[in-house]
């Protein structure tokens, strides 16, 4: 968390940045835990900025996803012994 917001402030009206994120800005207190520091980084990036939001799928998750499925088919069944 400091590590980022110091990050942040350092390029504050530097020099450009992107950044990319799964969270809407709303949750982004589960990143910094403090109500001040989220609000004060928060500004800092939307101050001159470009907002591009995208509603799309993730496509780690469906990668992801789809290497469980093909894990999965490739085990042999289980073998329930006979009572």
């Amino acid at each position: 968390m400091e590590v980022l917001f110091t990050l942040i402030a350092d390029r504050y009206e530097r020099t450009s940045m992107l950044i990319s994120s799964n969270l809407p800005f709303s949750k982004w207190e589960q990143i910094f835990k403090d109500a001040m520091t989220t609000a004060a980084a928060i500004d800092r990036l939307v101050h001159h900025s470009t907002i591009i939001e995208l509603n799309v799928g993730s496509c780690r998750l469906e990668e992801a996803q789809a290497r469980q499925q093909a894990t999965t088919a490739s085990q042999p069944p289980e073998k329930i012994p006979p009572e």
